[in-house]
């Protein structure tokens, strides 16, 4: 017995544009629902306490607080991922958050450069605003196994067997620092 034969003349190539404009319309729905796509699109983020604007601030915040060249923005994303569930549980916080973001903004944040952006950051880095973001960064993005990777950190020797005998004396990065 044969299959009977099908009345839409879908082939490859029909199937993968009609998906290919469900997929382009649904993503142009997500952000408008809330979610924080990344530029390269290689990241996103929902929050559910503080707008996407405010969360792409704290991005952009997060980044001139610790600048690594050799990280992506999805590191300093994680970061505010986990900022943002923290607030959805803790209101004080979430004012804090979006507080902070919106001094950021009336002053100016996305126009600033790299230097002014180090300015506004000193002038407000006594704020607990300022202290619980860096507090964040401190151990979002160097307690963060895929930041490891990219730096060659194997993580804790314990697991390994410790260093000894692995070679802790063949380091070569103290010439590239």
């Amino acid at each position: 017995m044969r299959p009977a034969k099908s009345k839409t003349n879908l082939n490859r190539r029909r199937f993968l544009a009609g998906t290919s404009a469900i997929v382009a319309g649904s993503a142009m729905f997500a952000t408008a629902g809330g979610i924080l796509i990344g530029p390269n699109a290689a990241w996103a983020i929902s929050p559910q306490a503080i707008t996407t604007a405010e969360a792409a601030t704290l991005v952009e915040m997060t980044r001139a607080l610790y600048p690594h060249e050799k990280l992506d923005d999805a590191i300093y994303a994680k970061v505010v991922a986990s900022l943002d569930e923290k607030a959805v549980k803790d209101p004080a916080l979430k004012t804090l958050l979006q507080a902070g973001a919106a001094e950021l903004k009336a002053g100016k944040w996305d126009d600033l450069d790299a230097d002014a952006r180090e300015a506004a950051l000193k002038a407000i880095d006594t704020t607990p605003f300022f202290q619980t973001v860096r507090g964040e960064c401190v151990t979002g993005i160097y307690n963060n196994p895929d930041v490891w990777k990219i730096y060659g950190y194997e993580g804790a020797s314990a697991e390994l067997g410790g260093y000894l005998h692995r070679g802790f004396d063949e380091i070569t990065w103290p010439d590239q620092a």
